[in-house]
């Protein structure tokens, strides 16, 4: 009790002290907003690198491909943004990922993309990966993860004294009781367990909220790649190939499918909601009916 007494009243020096030379509220703000671009901004800078480092990319020379810088010119002048280096790695699966790098952006595409895909549905996923680059999605996505996180880290700091002082009282009534492992099961375990419950609540609804959000900007990179190429059904073609590509067959016939191992319906859902990116089957009737809107029909009178 007294050692998590002494934690506590650490906990509240802090906040006291905290309290005593707290700035204007407009510093304050200004103190949040910039801390939290800047870890943003490093978080952004050093999950790039660990990203490039974790594959083995290589710049593919304009000599070699000059075809593909010729899309790729073409789709940055029809875009803001400048042209972004490109490199080729080999990725396991067939995908492109869009990082962004100090000084330009950098494209990484799966080496198997350039058998897998035609021309058209080519370019149709370049444009998707320009468009992350051209709306930061990246930065954003970054950014409101460091706001989250630095919210659940405060309210964590202004509860600790008290989660301090229910887990003492709960460490020592247990003892009391004669059974030191049951302390959580005791009132000020449970009413502990109910304020960690409720910062983990907030984690999951901020990554619900913020896993939602990324599922957004992929429809708005898929809308923006269908506007500047002007072949929406191109992208849907590529995202049904790389979604074939990278689907194991898991029919009755195939040795990987075993009784019991399909995902229910909650399951199923669950994954949706957890995930930053949209079902491709969604993604793809989006971009049919974009197709199918923007179709030239001929009048009949």
């Amino acid at each position: 009790m007294a050692f998590y007494g002494l934690l506590a009243l650490g906990s509240v020096l802090l906040l006291t002290a905290l309290w005593r030379l707290r700035p204007s509220p407009v510093a304050v703000l200004f103190g949040v907003v910039a801390g939290t671009f800047l870890a943003a901004y490093l978080s952004l800078r050093l999950g790039t690198r660990r990203v490039l480092d974790s594959v083995d990319a290589w710049e593919l020379s304009e000599s070699r491909a000059p075809a593909v810088y010729d899309i790729l010119d073409e789709l940055v002048a029809s875009m803001a943004v400048d042209r972004p280096r490109l490199l080729v790695a080999r990725l396991g699966m067939p995908n492109a990922l869009a990082l962004a790098t100090t000084g330009r952006g950098t494209l990484v595409v799966d080496a198997s993309l350039f058998g897998l895909l035609d021309s058209a549905e080519f370019e149709a996923l370049l444009a998707h990966e320009l468009a992350h680059l051209e709306r930061h999605d990246s930065l954003v996505q970054t950014t409101a993860l460091s706001l989250a996180q630095f919210v659940v880290v405060t309210l964590e700091l202004i509860l600790s004294p008290v989660v301090f002082l229910l887990t003492g009282a709960a460490v020592a009534l247990a003892w009391f009781e004669g059974d030191p492992r049951a302390w959580a099961e005791t009132a000020p375990g449970r009413a502990r367990a109910k304020i960690e419950t409720g910062l983990a609540l907030l984690g999951v609804a901020a990554t619900l909220f913020l896993r939602a959000h990324a599922r957004k900007r992929e429809f708005a990179a898929d809308a923006r790649a269908a506007e500047v190429t002007g072949r929406p059904l191109a992208l849907a073609s590529a995202l049904r190939k790389l979604d074939r590509a990278t689907a194991p067959d898991v029919g009755s016939l195939s040795p990987l499918w075993t009784h019991g191992e399909v995902p229910s319906e909650e399951e199923r859902r669950l994954r949706e909601y957890l995930s930053s990116h949209p079902r491709i089957e969604d993604r793809i009737e989006r971009l049919r009916e974009r197709a199918a809107a923007s179709a030239v029909r001929i009048p009949i009178e």
